[in-house]
């Protein structure tokens, strides 16, 4: 990609992300990004359409850096959901501060219904037994749908007693899949 480009994309993003955080997207105005960004509306409209757009492609971009953050080159199966799960749980502390700012505003489980798409096409390539089992659908489901909702309702709790009584509950879960 061009320097330039990737200049004005890293602005443009930056900018929406200040004012994201202080604010609703419906309240932002391409106006004031553009001011906050020093670039031409012409200049954004030749990036994305409109700041929706623009919200959901930093949306996809934290979902993807999420699972890069999971998978880093690891395995996963039913076998070992226990150490899926930890990883998900540090890749959602990683990402904390982009998750509140980009999905404020939005149905709690919007981020985690987003992971679980993912994760699920992920593994179903992997493993395309899973997609046709009940029970490992329903386990990745919980697994994913379980950490994050754990994780968000419970960040006054330490981290590291978070992770283990999570992984304790897969462990247990597991031999019955």
């Amino acid at each position: 990609m061009d320097l330039r480009i990737e200049k004005t994309e890293k602005a443009i993003k930056n900018a929406f992300l200040e004012l994201r955080s202080r604010k609703p997207l419906e309240k932002i105005t391409v106006k004031e990004l553009c001011r906050l960004a020093c670039i031409n509306k012409s200049t954004f409209y030749s990036h994305y359409d409109d700041l929706y757009v623009l919200s959901e492609t930093l949306e996809n971009e934290t979902v993807a850096s999420i699972l890069e953050s999971v998978y880093h080159g690891q395995e996963y199966s039913t076998q070992n959901l226990d150490l899926f799960t930890r990883e998900l749980c540090l890749a959602f502390v990683s990402h904390l501060s982009l998750i509140n700012v980009l999905f404020a505003g939005k149905p709690q489980s919007y981020l985690a219904d987003k992971l679980e798409a993912e994760i699920k096409k992920t593994m179903y390539q992997k493993y395309p037994e899973y997609e046709s089992s009940a029970e490992k659908k329903i386990l990745l489901s919980y697994c994913i749908q379980g950490s994050y909702h754990a994780y968000i309702n419970n960040q006054d709790v330490d981290a590291q007693v978070l992770l283990q009584v999570l992984e304790n509950i897969i462990k247990v879960l597991q031999p019955l899949y």
